[in-house]
């Protein structure tokens, strides 16, 4: 690519515009842009490279990441999980039963909410005036 020069048209991240657009290169340090305008709201800002800035939610997840991995001690074993308890086969399971009580609740659950709610009388556009 060829020297760069003031005014040239590049993209980067627009801070203002939350989005990637073209740029005229406002100021050159080591041969490098340094400083860019928008060209669609004429905001100055560094260069960024086209990249966006990490936001605010990522920043704090990392944050704590690096604090929990801190509070950490290499020295300390990991819990063991329990063991679950063992189950005989032939048994039937309880979740069918209450399955089956959820099942017989329902309908009249239905009932009920039918019946507390208010009656709304239809009427055409017409009759509204619409």
């Amino acid at each position: 690519m060829a020297d760069i020069r003031l005014g040239d048209v590049i993209d980067d991240w627009c801070v203002k515009c939350r989005r990637l657009t073209n740029h005229s290169i406002v100021s050159i340090i080591d041969g490098k842009a340094a400083k860019v305008r928008c060209r669609t709201c004429y905001h100055d800002h560094d260069y960024r490279h086209e990249e966006a800035p990490p936001s605010k939610k990522e920043l704090k997840k990392q944050a704590l990441f690096n604090e929990v991995l801190a509070n950490i001690s290499p020295d300390a074993e990991p819990e063991a999980a329990p063991e679950p308890e063992a189950v005989e086969e032939d048994a039937p399971a309880e979740p069918v039963e209450e399955d089956a009580q959820i099942e017989q609740t329902e309908p009249a659950a239905q009932a009920e909410a039918a019946e507390t709610a208010p009656a709304r009388k239809k009427t055409s556009k017409k009759a509204r005036g619409v």
